[in-house]
């Protein structure tokens, strides 16, 4: 955190503020939800809010499940004095698919300084879980512009947002979303024959397709539409999902800067996931790989015996498993450090 001096000792129980603020005693961030109006979904959108907390409210953990631990944050707390830079956050689909479940990255970020907010992306997990409404990725960035609006409009955070310091995050499909948000628009075409043969994302197709949903199917005017939003001045995308489906044209026109990492050894990323390509094709992206993650990385901590809950609950995928040489712990220190220093680097600190 900056601007700040931590007393620490054994029984230390505040952290001061060089504002002379008290500070939350266990530095966790506050969180707050709200439901935010739509043009284009119903019902309305949930919308979670991780900040830079005070001290007050009540201490809850978010993202926990049979399968993964939770982050606690403090709800209801105060928001601490100052304005802050804004990370709009998307998460991904399945397991992943709500904005809890990226808690274990948005509490960090929002404990350093930033102004989280993460809209629940409808028809991807839980009991709305829909194919057809996961499958419409171009309704994705449109939750997070929406997202924005709101918190501009709300009276605890707008007099705290630094209107000028906006940033976006994605994970996995959510990394799609981001990119989307700064100018990447998807080649109609390509979307139409994701799922042709299963091969692009055996995972996710199998389940488009038990579901009888045809790609070739939906309007394909909204699917290649524009959905930029010219407040956000940084993207960053973790993994993103589909990174093959986007029209090469509108990559040269990104204007922003853009961070782009992909989790495993390059040789067995899957070519949906590897952005190298997209990366080298828009002007001011970097790219990194973290050669010890996997996908699966991007998920919560797992409780013990998850795995084996999993493959009894029909999970085939490997949820628990990261490469070899890291704890998920370790690789989600890492994830959290280079993320915080890229929206440092973008979009500043506290002010």
């Amino acid at each position: 955190m900056t601007s700040m001096t931590r007393l620490i000792g054994l029984g230390a129980m505040i952290v001061i503020a060089s504002c002379g603020q008290l500070l939350a005693a266990d530095g966790l961030a506050g969180m707050e939800k709200r439901s935010v109006v739509s043009d284009e979904r119903e019902p309305d959108l949930d919308v979670t809010i991780w900040y830079p907390a005070a001290e007050g409210g009540e201490t809850v953990t978010l993202g926990e499940n049979i399968f993964f631990e939770g982050t606690e944050a403090r709800q209801g707390a105060p928001i601490r004095d100052g304005t802050f830079p804004i990370v709009l956050l998307s998460h991904g689909a399945g397991l992943a698919g709500r904005a809890e479940a990226m808690s274990w990255i948005a509490a960090p970020l929002a404990e350093d300084g930033f102004i989280v907010v993460a809209p629940t992306h409808p028809g991807n997990t839980g009991r709305d879980r829909s194919a057809e409404e996961t499958m419409k990725l171009w309704l994705r960035p449109s939750d997070l512009s929406q997202a924005l609006d709101a918190i501009g409009k709300d009276p605890t955070f707008h007099p705290h947002v630094a209107s000028d310091r906006i940033g976006v995050l994605g994970l996995s499909m959510g990394g799609n979303s981001a990119l989307s948000t700064v100018g990447a628009r998807l080649d109609p075409e390509l979307f139409a024959g994701y799922c042709d043969t299963g091969e692009s994302n055996p995972s996710l197709c199998s389940w488009v397709q038990q579901s009888g949903v045809d790609l070739h199917a939906m309007d394909k005017s909204l699917v290649g539409r524009d959905n930029s939003d010219p407040r956000v001045r940084f993207a960053m995308a973790i993994d993103p999902a589909p990174a093959d489906i986007f029209a090469p044209s509108s990559l040269a026109d990104i204007s922003v800067p853009v961070s782009i990492v992909n989790l495993g050894p390059p040789s067995e990323i899957p070519e949906t996931l590897r952005a190298s390509g997209i990366a080298k094709a828009m002007p001011r992206a970097d790219y990194q790989v973290v050669e010890d993650a996997s996908h699966a990385s991007m998920f919560a901590e797992c409780k013990p015996n998850a795995a084996e809950i999993a493959l009894e609950e029909g999970i085939e995928d490997p949820i628990c498993t990261d490469g070899e040489g890291a704890s998920r712990a370790a690789i989600h220190r890492q994830l959290i450090e280079m993320t915080i220093a890229a929206f440092r680097k973008s979009l500043g600190g506290e002010g």
